[in-house]
């Protein structure tokens, strides 16, 4: 049976149904190592950085009020929503002032992103374009809501926009890297994102993840497309 492209976003966005890989299966030992690989080298990442995320809160909570720590919905693996934890980058109310600035927005399709964001405050840019931001979604790997590597969790407005194809990246656990945070970031077009990603799952490995995972570093220190 056939779903109509905007019927298929709700479903999906309820976790009611899942798009399957075409063509391709994947052998169980490979999911299992991916959650070991998750548990393991994203613990120790964490272990590492949480003297970077606690001073960075401290310093948000200096030069801003609120809270340092941010969670936002986000729609996961076969549309399951669950709340994604950064270090909050802008200030409070920023969501209340989205619609005044869609007109700022520098992506195409249903992505909103803004290269001066005019919300942020004052540690807000510095943190996007070291990453520093999504340290916190180190947290969401250990609880198995996201993975090291995988497409980037998509907001549900945003997946509400979706054709089919673009809706095939909920059906791999989403992450905190991957061919797109790579590959230039926000200075990619929507289709050309899309493509990055289902050319992800068509192709995944565990080496595959490795490899992604090793051309991170260095993306993140130049800072590829990051704002």
């Amino acid at each position: 049976m056939q779903i109509a492209d905007r019927d298929y976003a709700t479903a999906a966005i309820s976790g009611v149904v899942a798009m399957p890989v075409r063509g391709r299966r994947v052998p169980r030992a490979w999911h299992a190592y991916k959650r070991l690989t998750d548990i393991a080298i994203g613990g120790f990442v964490l272990l590492v950085t949480l003297p970077i995320i606690a001073v960075a809160a401290l310093a948000i909570a200096i030069v801003d009020r609120g809270s340092p720590f941010f969670c936002q919905e986000r729609v996961g693996l076969n549309g399951r929503r669950f709340r994604m934890f950064k270090l909050r980058t802008m200030v409070e109310g920023a969501h209340d002032m989205r619609d005044d600035l869609l007109h700022l927005n520098e992506l195409d399709g249903p992505v909103f992103k803004i290269r001066n964001d005019p919300r942020l405050h004052p540690l807000g840019s510095f943190l996007r374009r070291t990453s520093i931001d999504e340290l916190p979604n180190l947290f969401n790997v250990l609880r198995g809501e996201m993975s090291l590597v995988g497409p980037r969790p998509p907001l549900p407005c945003e997946v509400e926009h979706y054709t089919p194809y673009a809706m095939r990246r909920l059906t791999v656990p989403p992450g905190i890297t991957c061919l797109w945070q790579i590959s230039g970031r926000c200075g990619i077009a929507f289709d050309e994102w899309m493509r990055l990603d289902n050319e992800y799952i068509d192709s995944w490995s565990p080496l595959r993840d490795l490899a992604i995972l090793a051309k991170t570093i260095p993306a993140v220190i130049r800072k590829d497309g990051a704002h």
